[in-house]
């Protein structure tokens, strides 16, 4: 990733996510499908996710632990749901010169994040803790 791309998403992503129009679920769903997506905000990694065939997900605080879920449409909002935590959860998606930026709209003030890189390797999951 270039450098100015990165900080573009640091400094500009408030005014790309109000500059560009809101993505809908058929623009989401192809540019994100069979891909993995590597997020970060406020200048560090935040975690990945892999889109999927049929809207399912995986995702991943970048800790090789991984849940599993689905996305759908919801207004102009693109909400997830994962089997550890079934509370949907709803963000805005824009796409500006750096990527994918996305405002978490449960509770706008606490989440923003950008793309950093995306892959079509599949996210790595290391799957449960055993042990005692």
């Amino acid at each position: 990733m270039k450098f100015c791309a990165f900080i573009f998403c640091l400094v500009g992503w408030p005014l790309a996510i109000n500059a560009q129009p809101l993505m809908s679920a058929q623009e989401f769903e192809a540019y994100t499908e069979s891909k993995t997506f590597y997020y970060g905000s406020d200048g560090n990694a935040y975690g990945a996710e892999e889109y999927l065939k049929n809207r399912r997900v995986r995702w991943s605080f970048l800790d090789g632990e991984c849940q599993e879920g689905y996305w759908y449409p919801e207004g102009d909002l693109i909400c997830f749901r994962y089997d550890e935590t079934p509370e949907p959860q709803c963000w805005s998606f824009a796409q500006s010169g750096g990527g994918l930026v996305a405002r978490f709209e449960n509770d706008p003030t606490s989440t923003t994040l950008y793309e950093v890189e995306q892959s079509s390797e599949p996210l790595l999951c290391l799957g449960p803790k055993i042990g005692v």
